[in-house]
């Protein structure tokens, strides 16, 4: 049995804490003298078991890392922005890496083991956390950590680092300072929250922004920000805190910004009520393969929490200013794809239409870039 393994047994009888005095016990009781230094780096290790994410951690405190993904015990992949990349560790059992996916659950205050076998939160450290265990995890337990940025990213550095053009960033600016109303639209790991978080940043000091989301991870560089975030039933069915009753609640609150982290659900009504009824400049994002589906998907959303397709598509006209959508190259490079405007067809129906797109390396403007100046004031 390993050093490490045996302390931990004894740290256990003992019931003992992993400090350097435990440590240095259940050291004495193995007639084992270590240096300071040998105690320090086990103290360090069983810690890590103890509180952290094992074998994990050091990949957490990585600046640069945005996923951490455990597929079974001998498949590890983190992102560093620029795609997924395997690294070289191992756990040594399925068992062990169910015991951490539990344990974090359980810092989480959530059950993860037979009869709960799936589990999405929001960890203290912000941390967002989704573990599968078998038997719906088939081929061993899938821990995803997706790990909050310690320090937003400006604008500025967004076009140091490729994901937009001086150009269009200054039409993001635009789209601050004239107060438009829009939505953020993408593929999973697209760079949604990234933009959001940047662009809120952007508002003035002297405005309230107070955010709705399912899982909190905007967490912009601004002096006055409410977030809430919703919360599902407890083990007896009771508890649960919907996306579309905070919704309801920040317009009670004196918002001059209402913030929908993703828009997924029956908020839609709530979301698209606010912008229709003087709630200026209000944003969220959505799932969607392209701009051009997003009328679509707000539609399905809002049918089923009970509007009609007439409805949906009215208050999609009214109240929605623009669409920015956001794409994530076969390199893992994520971009502004483009900014859309949307107007009604002959059919009644809300549609976008490119007004600044990337093509071929460049972004090119489109006729509909002078409705999108209009919006703007800027003519």
């Amino acid at each position: 049995m390993k050093l490490a393994d045996r302390v931990r047994s004894r740290l256990v009888v003992s019931q003992s804490e992993a400090t350097q005095a435990g440590v240095t016990a259940a050291l004495r009781d193995e007639g084992i003298v270590l240096g300071d230094g040998a105690i320090l780096s086990l103290v360090t290790e069983l810690q890590r078991e103890y509180l952290g994410a094992g074998i994990l951690e050091p990949l957490l405190q990585q600046d640069e890392v945005t996923d951490v993904l455990v597929n079974g015990p001998h498949q590890i992949w983190i992102d560093r922005g620029s795609g997924l990349e395997q690294v070289p560790l191992s756990f040594a059992s399925d068992q062990e890496v169910r015991a951490l996916a539990q344990r974090l659950a359980s810092q989480a205050g959530r059950r993860l083991d037979d009869a709960h076998p799936f589990i999405d939160v929001r960890m203290a450290s912000g941390i967002r956390l989704h573990a599968a265990i078998p038997p719906i995890a088939i081929d061993g337990t899938v821990i995803s950590l997706r790990l909050p940025r310690r320090k937003p990213f400006t604008l500025d550095e967004l076009v140091g680092h490729g994901a937009i053009d001086e150009h269009t960033s200054a039409w993001l600016r635009t789209l601050i300072e004239a107060k438009l109303s829009f939505l953020i639209s993408g593929g999973t790991g697209s760079g949604k929250t990234t933009i959001l978080s940047a662009l809120l940043g952007l508002i003035p000091a002297n405005e309230r922004i107070v955010i709705v989301e399912d899982s909190a991870e905007l967490n912009p560089d601004h002096p006055h920000v409410v977030r809430l975030q919703s919360r599902i039933a407890n083990i007896e069915g009771a508890g649960a805190i919907a996306m579309r009753d905070l919704v309801r609640q920040t317009l009670r609150m004196r918002p001059d910004r209402i913030v929908v982290g993703e828009v997924r659900g029956a908020e839609v009504v709530e979301l698209l009520s606010a912008l229709n009824t003087g709630h200026e400049g209000g944003c969220g994002t959505v799932h969607a393969n392209s701009a051009v589906d997003v009328p679509a998907r707000i539609e399905a959303l809002g049918l089923t929490a009970g509007l009609d397709r007439a409805s949906v598509h009215a208050l999609l006209a009214a109240g929605l200013d623009a669409v920015l959508h956001l794409e994530r190259s076969a390199s893992g490079q994520r971009r502004v794809q483009g900014i859309y405007i949307g107007h009604v067809n002959e059919r009644h129906q809300f549609v976008l239409t490119p007004a600044l797109e990337f093509i071929d390396g460049t972004y090119v403007e489109h006729p509909a870039i002078r409705a999108l100046k209009a919006r703007a004031g800027a003519l």
